[in-house]
């Protein structure tokens, strides 16, 4: 039985790779940026800072939401995290935290 030759690449589909990996990238970095904001509504939450995680919030719903509309997360997925860091945000308010 003679050896496999590799399947040939056609244009589109290298062009299709290079696509992908440039999506993908730019997609990883922006997931990325909105953890680590979301990791910073927490941190101001834990500290009892409340001026800290209202301004956190802010930053990391808009840049959710921004996400979402370019598909990059779905929108119910967008709805449930910026929900979780709104409650987050509220029991402060309701603890009288300054």
């Amino acid at each position: 039985m003679p050896a496999k030759t590799p399947p040939k690449k056609s244009k589109s589909v290298l062009k299709r790779d290079r696509q992908t990996l440039k999506k993908t990238s730019k997609n990883r970095s922006v997931k990325n940026m909105f953890r680590t904001l979301s990791k910073k509504v927490e941190l101001e939450a834990a500290n009892k800072n409340l001026e800290g995680a209202k301004n956190a919030l802010k930053i990391v719903v808009s840049a959710i939401n921004r996400a979402a509309t370019n598909g990059i997360i779905h929108k119910n997925t967008a709805s449930r995290k910026v929900s979780q860091l709104t409650r987050i945000v509220n029991s402060l308010l309701r603890s009288g935290a300054v």
